[in-house]
Parts: C-alpha cells; sequence; structure tokens
C-alpha cells in the first residue's frame, strides 16, 4: 500500500498557486458526489515537483470513504505507460521507429487493406511501423468506437478477449483487413495493445513482468499492475454507468470484476489498474524528463521525442470517433502514447502549448505542463467517460489557481 506520491506537499502560495481558487475544485468535485453523478472522486494538483492538492471525495462503493490509496481501473491511461516501456527498449538500440512491425511480430506480415464490402482487400501501400503503432496511424481500429464495416469484424473476432494472450490477438488481427492504409488516418484503436506485444516479443519478458520489474517497481508504484493484488481488494472502487431512470448504476463490482482476479491478457491499452499516489510518480517521471525518485527510466530527449507532435498537418484534426458527445480534439496533436497540445486557444481551455495528456474510458485524466511545471491528475469511475464534463471542468479549475 502507498497513499504517498514521493514527493513534498506545499502550500498552494509556494508553488505560485491560489488556495482560495483551488478549493473550487472541492466545491465542483463535492456537487458531482451530492448529486448523485458520481461516487468516487480523487483529485490532485502538482507544481514545481511538489504537491499543492490532493483531495478525495465520496466513497469507493458508496460504503468505504475514498482514500489517497483507492485503486482505480485506469484504463487507457495504461498507454503512456506501454509506450515508456517501449521507448525503453527503443533506448537500448534494440528498433527503431519506422522499423515495420512485421519485422519483431511475423503474424502481421501478410495484412491486407480494406477496399469496400464485397470487393477483395488490397496490398498495403507501405509497412505498419512502431511509430504507427505508438501514434494509432496504424489502421487498425478499436470495434465498438467506429461504424466502418471493419468495426464489425473487430467485434465479431472479439479481439480483446480476457481469455486469450497478447500473441493470440495478434494472430486474430493478422485475419483481418486494416480500416485505412497506414499513416493515412488517425484512428484510436488497439494498436497499443499491438505495442505490448512487441514489447514482450523484444524483451522476452511478459509485458507484466516487465511493467513490474522496469518501471513499476524502480518508481515505488506498488498498487499498480494488470489486477488487484491479494489483500487489495478493500481499496477496489466500484466502476458507474448511467442508469435508465436518470440516475447511476454499477456496471463493474469489485466483488465480481476481471481485475479482481489474475490475467492472461495483458492489455497494453487499457488493461492497468492504480491510485492516485502511484499514477502521480508516474506523471513525474514525464515531467522530470524521464527519471523519478532516484530511478532513470528514460534519457531527457527519448521524453522531448514522445511529447512532440508526429502527425502531419493532413490528418488533424484528430477525433475519438465516440458515436455521441464530444469526439474531436481540437487543437491536439498526438505524439507517443498521447495527445500533444499545439494551438490553446483551439483547444478552448486554459494550457500551454506542449501539454502532453491522455484519459481513460472510467473518465480518469492526466496531464504534464512543461511551461508551467504542471501536473493535474483526476480518477474517477463512470462509463462513459464523455458522459460528464468534469474533465474539462477540473483542467479549467487547476489553471483558474495559477497566480503566479
Amino acid at each position: 500500500m502507498n497513499s504517498d506520491p514521493g514527493i513534498p506537499t506545499v502550500a498552494p502560495e509556494d508553488v505560485g498557486l491560489s488556495a482560495v481558487r483551488l478549493r473550487r475544485i472541492d466545491d465542483a468535485m463535492r456537487r458531482y458526489v451530492d448529486e448523485g453523478k458520481l461516487v468516487s472522486i480523487v483529485t490532485v494538483v502538482c507544481r514545481q515537483g511538489k504537491v499543492a492538492h490532493f483531495e478525495c471525495f465520496g466513497t469507493q462503493d458508496q460504503k468505504v470513504p475514498t482514500q489517497r490509496d483507492t485503486i482505480f481501473r485506469i484504463y487507457s491511461m495504461t498507454k503512456p505507460i506501454a509506450t515508456v516501456a517501449a521507448m525503453m527498449l527503443y533506448e537500448e538500440g534494440l528498433f527503431q521507429l519506422d522499423d515495420p512491425v512485421a519485422d519483431y511480430i511475423p503474424e502481421l506480415k501478410d495484412v491486407k487493406g480494406f477496399a469496400g464490402a464485397g470487393v477483395p482487400p488490397v496490398d498495403l501501400a507501405r509497412p505498419i511501423t512502431i511509430r504507427h503503432l505508438m501514434t494509432h496511424t496504424s489502421g487498425l481500429t478499436y470495434g465498438f468506437l467506429g461504424t466502418s464495416p471493419v468495426d464489425a469484424m473487430y467485434n465479431q473476432a472479439k479481439i480483446l478477449r480476457p481469455d486469450h494472450s497478447t500473441k493470440q490477438m495478434v494472430q486474430t488481427l493478422a485475419t483481418l483487413p486494416l480500416v485505412n492504409q497506414p499513416g493515412e488516418a488517425w484512428r484510436y484503436s488497439v494498436s497499443t495493445d499491438v505495442l505490448g506485444h512487441f514489447v514482450e516479443v523484444v524483451s522476452g519478458m511478459s509485458l507484466d513482468a516487465f511493467f513490474r520489474t522496469r518501471i513499476l517497481e524502480p518508481l515505488g508504484m506498488v498498487d499498480t499492475g494488470f489486477w488487484v493484488r491479494e489483500g487489495q481488494g478493500h481499496r477496489f472502487a466500484t466502476n458507474y454507468g448511467p442508469a435508465q431512470d436518470g440516475g447511476i448504476r454499477v456496471i463493474d463490482d469489485p466483488a465480481t470484476s476481471r481485475f479482481s482476479r489474475p490475467q492472461k491478457f495483458f492489455s497494453g491499452g487499457s488493461g492497468l489498474v492504480s491510485t492516485a499516489a502511484d499514477y502521480c510518480r508516474f506523471c513525474h517521471l514525464l515531467l522530470d524528463k524521464g527519471a523519478f525518485g532516484g530511478a532513470r527510466l528514460l534519457g531527457r530527449k527519448t521524453v522531448e521525442l514522445m511529447t512532440m507532435n508526429h502527425l502531419p498537418a493532413a490528418i488533424m484534426p484528430i477525433s475519438l470517433g465516440l458515436s455521441e458527445g464530444l469526439s474531436e480534439l481540437p487543437g491536439e496533436g498526438f505524439g507517443l502514447g498521447g495527445a500533444v497540445l499545439l494551438d490553446v486557444p483551439a483547444s478552448g481551455s486554459p494550457g500551454s502549448v506542449g501539454t502532453f495528456r491522455w484519459g481513460g474510458a472510467a473518465t480518469t485524466a492526466f496531464w504534464v505542463d512543461y511551461r508551467e511545471e504542471l501536473v493535474g491528475l483526476l480518477l474517477t469511475q463512470f462509463m462513459p467517460a464523455n458522459h460528464y464534463r468534469i474533465r474539462s471542468e477540473f483542467k479549467t479549475l487547476v489553471y483558474q489557481a495559477v497566480v503566479e
């Protein structure tokens, strides 16, 4: 158990934040709980490598108060961790970003491109590369987010099966066409799950073992993993969704959750559970350009490479492809493993050019603002993530507290 993010706690004014203004975060989060919209929330704000705000709201299961060590499903906030894993191998000289994935995962050598319903698939104009996986430009898709015929094929094939290994997932993917040619569009996808298998192939370790020994243990992220470990279940939060009557309902009970038992499928795209204290450590690894708590996982220039935009203008703006609510990401490009803010006015919210961020399906979010030396972290458990505006509201509430 670890409720300590491993960095000093200071008065907000010591790092150019207003304590009075930060309390607006508390008021807003309590409204979500009091109005029955959300049950459990944790918010963290750090600046200049110090914690200025770390608050918990509600209950993790409608009975036990939310704590700093409450365990949350972070889903797609797994993706930046998987990308760091791959970039550690990149720094060892084991691959280059524009290497064809099939050089390492032969199953993907003969993948074709979708050419239309009833039309034979076509050869690829260029191979899928490691960079394509990291930037979601591979031509792979997710199935549940899109409406193309290929998405229907993914759904029918049940790509992300918990009873399969990552190798079995890749073998299934190899039988399906890409929705578009590699590099021609940004499409949120299973790319990072394939990247996770790539890490396994190149390292010779399971993704669980690589994460644990190369990233989580060195950073002191003792409560992060692919499932809730024995003795931790009393800290695992319930996940909720909208009910037909307008209220909320339980959609994943900790007692029966797949995250409460050992996993076979180590999803690099969405598989981890974590705590606010743990993920704060990972955010500061990014903020401090690859080092945290005496452990250096990446070099400074590698983190800078990760947090640059890698998308050409022709395929922006990018969109998550959600069927309801706001899905476009205006003003943002995409780096290796996360979005990069390019145009603050276009984004419609305060921030700084170069900010690196991402979120998860259960309404979690983080960002690292290098210019302001600012980290924001929001954890709750509600799906779908675009049901409320809490993530954008939290971002506004953090930045309005910056006074120096």
